[in-house]
């Protein structure tokens, strides 16, 4: 079997492509271009492989939480692609493949992924590593960095910019934590990690059902919030 991964959830943009074999990568820093980087990247990708769309068994793409633009990218050029050539498609929520990505990178097992939610807000959620698969702990969800939750033990890994950005959510979560990872994004190689099982058991969907998974429903800010300087 063979997918492609798509990740627009943050300022990376990045495709991944491959199978049971393990997945090849093309990322870059996009900033606010991910609908001109994100197709280029894609046909150099499938040209590079000597593959077309058709010969794929799915697209995967990061549904969120995330930015709000870039996971309407990521599914809308996943609908369109699969929808042409009669595809599959699943959405992986960004959290869990930040974890996923953690366990790639260094065999973590137990993760706490956080990204900056604008606002003051981090989007959090926590996964452990069971078997062949992660269980979700804490459910993924928007909250300022003092109320996180703490999931029960310890020896956990704080992943992903959301612990860069805010100190007090490494303060709120240190008991719980061994170390953190800053640097941790929602990696198109993990997206297709995750997705993988799920196409071979059938559990794709049709293109027009693809829908991200926005976390907070808030997407414009008051007057006064903008001229404080606020940002979503």
């Amino acid at each position: 079997m063979r997918i492609l991964a798509l990740d627009a959830s943050t300022e990376m943009c990045a495709v991944a492509l491959g199978g049971d074999e393990g997945f090849v990568e093309r990322s870059a820093t996009a900033g606010q271009r991910h609908s001109e980087l994100m197709l280029p990247m894609i046909q150099a990708m499938l040209t590079d492989s000597g593959i077309g769309i058709s010969a794929l068994d799915g697209i995967a793409f990061a549904s969120g939480p995330g930015s709000f633009t870039g996971l309407r990218i990521a599914c809308g050029i996943a609908q369109g692609l699969a929808l042409g050539a009669g595809l599959p498609v699943i959405g992986i929520p960004t959290l869990a493949a930040m974890a996923e990505a953690a366990r790639l990178r260094d065999g973590s097992g137990r993760v706490i992924a956080a990204l900056d939610a604008r606002m003051r807000e981090v989007y959090v959620a926590a996964y452990e590593y069971e078997g062949a698969s992660w269980r979700e702990v804490v459910a993924p969800a928007v909250t300022v960095p003092e109320a996180a939750p703490l999931p029960t033990g310890s020896n956990w890994l704080g992943a992903g910019g959301g612990f860069g950005v805010y100190p007090a959510l490494r303060e709120r979560l240190q008991s719980a934590l061994v170390r953190c990872d800053v640097e941790i994004t929602p990696s198109a190689s993990a997206i297709g990690a995750l997705a993988l099982p799920r196409f071979i058991a059938g559990a794709g969907v049709a293109a027009r059902e693809a829908a991200p998974l926005y976390v907070r429903h808030r997407v414009a800010l008051t007057t006064a919030e903008r001229a404080a300087g606020s940002t979503l």
